[in-house]
C-alpha cells in the first residue's frame, strides 16, 4: 500500500485512485458539486483554490490545491519528495 500526498499532510492511498482531473471546466465543477450534495467530498485544500480532483474507488472525490500534473507525477513515483512548497505559491 502506498500513500500519495495530495497537500498540505493529506495522504490518499494511492491504489484506490481511479483518476486525476483538473478542476477548471464545467463537467467538473458539476461533479464537485454534485459530490458536495451528496457528502462524497473531502476537502484537501484548506481554504485555497483547487485545482485538482482525485477520483477514488469509492466514489468519493478528493479536492485538492496541487495540479494534477504534480499528483500524477506523485502516483508514478518519478517525483522526489523534497518536503518543499508541494507547487502552491503565496499568491
Amino acid at each position: 500500500m502506498k500513500f500519495v500526498n495530495v497537500g498540505f499532510n493529506n495522504v490518499i492511498n494511492s491504489d484506490r485512485v481511479v483518476a486525476v482531473i483538473a478542476s477548471d471546466s464545467s463537467p467538473a465543477k458539476r461533479l464537485i458539486q454534485e459530490a458536495r450534495d451528496s457528502g462524497r467530498a473531502i476537502d484537501c485544500t484548506c481554504g485555497r483554490k483547487t485545482r485538482c480532483i482525485v477520483i477514488m474507488d469509492s466514489d468519493h472525490i478528493i479536492l485538492s490545491a496541487i495540479q494534477n500534473e504534480t499528483i500524477s507525477a506523485r502516483l508514478e513515483g518519478s517525483e522526489d519528495d523534497d518536503g518543499g512548497s508541494e507547487g502552491i505559491s503565496n499568491e
